[in-house]
Order: C-alpha cells, then structure tokens, then sequence
C-alpha cells in the first residue's frame, strides 16, 4: 500500500517497511534524527570554545583600563556642577604656574651663572624695576574694598533687571583703577597681586584673574595713603554709581570701605608674558 498510515507503536508503515510476515526488507533505512541534530552539536562545541574567549577580552579590557586611568575617573560625566569644574581647573592652573615659577627659578640661576658684563648689567637693571613691575612684595598702610552680589532672597524677589543686582568685572575694574590713580604702591584683589597684564574677566558667577575664577564677595586691597585712597574712590562717577545701588533696598549690591593701618601684598607669583626680547651682544 503505497500510502502511510500510522501503526499502534506510533511509527509509520509504507510500502518500503518490513514484510507483515517479519522478513527483514534489505533497502536501507533513513536516518529519522532531526535534521539540526548535527549543527546543534557544532555550536554547542563553538560556545565551549568563545565563552572563556570572550571572559578572558573582558578581563584584559578591565586591565588596560584600570592602566589607563592611572587612579583618575575615565567618566568625565561625573563632573556635573560648575563648582567641580572650577575646582578642578582652578588645581591645574595652580599646578602649572608652580611649575613656571621652578622653571623662571632655573632660568634666574643660569642667568646669574654667567660671566659676562653686558648680561650682569642687565639684570642690575631689571633687577631695580622689580618692585614697580610688581615683582617685590610690599606692605604699608591703605584701603581695602569689598564688593558682593546682592543678597539671595533680593535677586530672587526683586524685579530689577539681573545684571545690577551682581558685581561684574568693571565693577572690579572701576575700583582698581581709581586705587592707581590715587597712587598706589600695590593692588590685590583674593589676596593675588595685580600688575599692568593683569586681565580681569567674568567667568560664569565668577572672576576669573591669572587664569583662575574667584566666587564673590571680591576684597581688593591697595597700599598707599589711606586719605588718598579714599577720596579718590569716592570721587570716581562709576564708583560712585555702584555704590548708589548698594543704599538701594531694591538692589544692595555689597559695598564696604575701611581703612587699614597694615597690608601685606605679595610679590606677582602668576606667569610672565614675554612680548619682546632682544638678544644683549
């Protein structure tokens, strides 16, 4: 019979089986395993083989990493706040001008080293210009004046415009300026010495001076003559303009001035732009 039926043991009959009367029919019988039998036996073996590749890749990334970092965080997403960025840079830029002070130093030596007196002649002279270039400390009597944002629950509140209710780097500016004017010895603002390259900028709700942001409140201290100094503050228009803002109840940007009987102000310790040079002969 040609067609298949199923038997009681559940296999099928054909005209290719066995005789009914049990003689064995000599034609081969197929393989009735599943087809992939074989192909999944292959990638059973090909798992054995890539699993420990693949944990021993993981396990060499993981070193390289970890050599890599050297100890530092590779996931600069981490640094969220401008706080942390603040002080992170505010690190390297200390570090770096510490270095360029050891590297000034050496080239001091090796200057001094050298016999020759057209060389010592010049360092003789720049050497008399220090102290106005603002490479000498000095100490004496003089002014300090302090400047600071508004007070948080008025910049909250107020319906000002934003701007006039924070110091910004004129401000600043305004401040230094006449404190030179009045003849200053020497000026600092956060305790840094100011000399004539140094650039005052803004940086986001900060100053930024020699590279590094300042948060408020800004203290900027001159040594000269505590009168001099005064009045010559108090007559300055945009000064004057600022401080009318501080008695403002709207506004009270910060404003204070006293006069001091000592200031320390350091030598200039922040990096020195080279514009011109000219080789002595």
């Amino acid at each position: 019979m040609a067609d298949r039926e199923r038997t009681r043991d559940g296999a099928h009959a054909s005209a290719g089986d066995d005789a009914a009367d049990g003689t064995p029919d000599p034609t081969p019988k197929p393989d009735h395993r599943p087809a992939g039998h074989a192909r999944n036996r292959f990638q059973t073996r090909g798992w054995r083989i890539a699993t420990p590749l693949v944990f021993g890749l993981s396990g060499a990334l993981f070193l390289i990493s970890a050599a890599s970092s050297d100890g530092n965080d590779l996931r600069p997403g981490r640094v969220t706040t401008m706080a942390s960025l603040v002080r992170n840079e505010s690190r390297q830029v200390e570090d770096l001008q510490a270095e360029a002070r050891g590297l000034r130093q050496q080239v001091d030596d090796l200057s001094a080293a050298v016999d020759d007196e057209t060389v010592q002649r010049a360092r003789n002279e720049a050497r008399g210009k220090r102290a106005a270039a603002g490479f000498e400390p000095v100490s004496g009597p003089g002014v300090t004046v302090t400047l600071a944002d508004a007070p948080r629950d008025v910049r909250e509140e107020s319906d000002r415009d934003l701007n006039r209710l924070v110091v910004h780097q004129q401000d600043i500016q305004a401040v230094v300026n006449a404190m030179w004017d009045a003849g200053a010895q020497a000026v600092t603002i956060q305790g840094q010495r100011i000399i004539s390259t140094t650039g005052i900028k803004c940086a986001g709700n900060s100053v930024e001076l020699h590279g590094i942001p300042y948060p408020q409140p800004y203290v900027i201290k001159a040594v000269g003559d505590p009168a001099e100094l005064e009045a010559r503050i108090g007559s300055d228009p945009y000064v004057n303009g600022y401080r009318q803002d501080a008695a403002d109840p709207t506004i009270q940007v910060g404003w204070s001035m006293e006069q001091e009987s000592s200031i320390d102000a350091p030598a200039y310790g922040g990096i020195q732009a080279l514009q011109y040079a000219r080789p002595a002969s």
